[in-house]
C-alpha cells in the first residue's frame, strides 16, 4: 500500500513538472527582410510559424529603417510578433533557423542583406547566463529602433528583463537619428 502511494506521488510529481515545462510562454519574434518583396518574405515568415503551432497574440505594423551598418544598401522592412509558444528557447531558435532557410536566406557576412531574418527579442523574460550559447533577451534590442518602435507599439508596459528598464525609455535613450530615420509603414 505504501509503495502505491509512493508511486502516485512519483508518478504525480512527473506529471506537475511536464505540465509545468509545457505551459505556454510569451516571445517576443523580430522579423526582417531588406530582399526581393520584402513584406511578402515578412508574411511567409508568419505562415511558416503559424504551422509550427506559435499562435500569434499581437502584430505590429511595419516599419521601414536604413540598413545598419551600410545605408546605401537596400532597406529593412520589419515587425515584431508577440507569440505564445510551447518550445524551449533553443527550439524556437531552431525552428528559426529553418524558416530563414527556407525563405532562402543565405550564410554571407554579419549584416549583410537577407531575405529573412528571425530574432528572439524576448523569451518569457529569460536572461541567458553569460556563456549560454543563446543570448536572452536579444543583446543589442536595447539599441535598435526597428524593435523597440514596434515593441512599444503592441505591448506598451514592455520591460527589458536584464535591465529593468521599460520600452518607452529606451526609445528616449536612442540617438536622434534613430529616432528620424525610421518610418512606420
Amino acid at each position: 500500500m505504501i509503495k502505491e502511494q509512493q508511486k502516485k506521488v512519483e508518478i504525480g510529481t512527473v506529471k506537475r513538472q511536464d505540465i509545468l515545462e509545457n505551459q505556454a510562454k510569451i516571445v517576443f519574434l523580430g522579423i526582417g527582410s531588406n530582399l526581393g518583396i520584402r513584406k511578402r518574405n515578412i508574411e511567409k515568415a508568419k505562415f511558416l510559424l503559424a504551422e509550427h503551432s506559435l499562435d500569434v497574440l499581437a502584430v505590429s505594423s511595419y516599419y521601414e529603417t536604413p540598413s545598419w551598418p551600410d545605408p546605401r544598401k537596400p532597406k529593412f522592412l520589419n515587425i515584431i510578433l508577440k507569440l505564445k509558444c510551447y518550445y524551449s528557447p533553443r527550439e524556437l531558435l531552431k525552428i528559426c533557423k529553418s524558416i530563414e532557410n527556407q525563405l532562402g536566406r543565405k550564410k554571407a557576412k554579419k549584416n549583410a542583406p537577407r531575405t529573412c531574418d528571425l530574432d528572439i527579442i524576448d523569451f518569457n523574460n529569460l536572461v541567458s547566463k553569460k556563456n549560454s550559447k543563446i543570448n536572452l533577451p536579444h543583446k543589442m534590442m536595447h539599441k535598435r529602433n526597428f524593435v523597440l518602435f514596434p515593441l512599444f507599439e503592441i505591448q506598451k508596459n514592455w520591460i527589458h528583463p536584464d535591465k529593468q528598464i521599460d520600452v518607452k525609455t529606451l526609445i528616449s535613450l536612442l540617438p536622434d537619428r534613430d529616432i528620424r530615420s525610421i518610418k512606420q509603414i
